[in-house]
């Protein structure tokens, strides 16, 4: 049974080009960067090609440090921004942040408030999972240090107002953090573009492989690694850097940013097509998320009278891989705290995140089977629709 991919918001397949460029670092980039014999330059050489393509893809005019996900990237902005405020004697111990970021930054934010003083002002969000800029405006306060704001929704795909909220942080002093792990590599993104001082990204949702996240720093961002140990990457982050991966990582940031328009309007297509087929074609559906100016990949739909997990297994067995309820909560049981903020109809929640390798027939073929696994879950349930 032939497999389809559509869960591209969490991770994508591995890019033949960054596969390739693994395997060619993994076998003479393996020693320690940082120290200075001939295979340990060869090392150093590659990392630092590497942090050349992404610092100048990005515009990190401060530079690129490399973590090992995106969620360590979202922390060491997090908190790491805090650290380096503490250390240099800056008094403000405010920040501000929005109820649909993804949970590591929500939790990174906690974690700020709980155990370290902070003050934490939570923005809502519409129905459509868009938060207001004049919102965001309005919470900042002398003291507030940074704002924390997604650039898309990984749940339902909003395109949130950073550039606007940058230029305010900007006349106030405070630090905008965008997460953009959801359109580094997709949208064509940049510090300068976004507004942001600082930028969270993770290879593994561009083509990259697993275990490589960054944080793309811009002349006003300043962080301090969390974990001490060493010198490396300037003292923002400690722990030997694994230069293959990284160096795939590059090679992925490339090749996606090369490919990017086309994969942008091939990937809209289709997302503007499960958009007007499932409703369509399934009775009780509830689509969330904006039409427009929304990320190109991403559709998230609602079923009344069926479970999510329930839906998730029956198309997995259909071959079609989906996910449903909160991104990186699967386990926890909980609905997504996204839909929760927005108001909207948590049952029976699937997100659709379609990739440049996805095709009109594999949409086709998804919506007959997401009709059928309804349909069938339904009328088990004792409702017959």
């Amino acid at each position: 049974m032939s497999r389809v991919h559509l869960d591209h918001a969490s991770t994508w397949p591995l890019r033949p080009e960054s596969a390739a460029a693994y395997r060619d670092a993994a076998a003479v980039a393996w020693a320690d960067p940082s120290r200075g014999y001939r295979e340990a330059r060869a090392a150093r050489d590659l990392l630092d090609r590497a942090t050349e393509t992404a610092t100048d893809t990005l515009g990190a005019t401060d530079g690129i440090v490399w973590t090992a996900s995106g969620t360590e990237a979202i922390h060491l902005a997090v908190l790491g921004s805090a650290r380096a405020a503490v250390r240099r004697g800056d008094p403000r111990r405010h920040v501000v942040t929005s109820a649909v970021e993804h949970s590591a930054v929500l939790g990174a934010c906690e974690r700020l408030h709980d155990e370290h003083g902070f003050d934490l002002t939570v923005v809502d969000a519409t129905a459509s999972g868009e938060v207001d800029a004049e919102a965001v405006i309005a919470a900042l306060r002398p003291d507030t240090l940074a704002v924390h704001l997604q650039h898309a929704n990984h749940e339902v795909g909003a395109i949130q107002p950073t550039h606007e909220v940058g230029v305010a942080c900007r006349e106030r002093g405070a630090l905008l953090h965008v997460d953009a792990c959801q359109t580094v590599g997709q949208l064509g993104v940049t510090l300068g573009q976004l507004g942001a001082d600082l930028l969270s990204a993770s290879a593994v949702k561009f083509g990259g492989p697993s275990g490589v996240g960054l944080l793309a720093i811009g002349e006003r961002g300043r962080v301090r690694a969390l974990l001490d140990g060493d010198d490396r990457q300037r003292r923002r982050r400690s722990g030997l850097e694994p230069v293959p991966a990284i160096a795939a990582s590059a090679v992925a940031l490339a090749v996606a940013t090369a490919n990017l328009d086309t994969e942008r309007s091939h990937r809209e297509l289709l997302r503007r097509r499960l958009r007007e087929l499932l409703p369509r074609r399934v009775a009780d559906l509830q689509v969330h998320g904006p039409l427009a100016d929304a990320h190109p990949g991403i559709v998230a739909v609602s079923a009344l009278y069926v479970e999510g997990e329930a839906l998730v297994t029956e198309l997995d067995a259909a071959g079609f891989a989906v996910h449903s309820g909160s991104s990186c909560a699967t386990t926890s049981g909980e609905p997504s705290h996204v839909l929760v903020a927005m108001g909207a109809l948590t049952h029976g929640h699937v997100r659709v995140s379609v990739g440049p390798s996805n095709s009109e027939d594999d949409i086709e073929a998804f919506v007959e089977a997401f009709v059928e696994t309804v349909t069938r879950l339904r009328e088990t349930a004792g409702v017959g629709r």
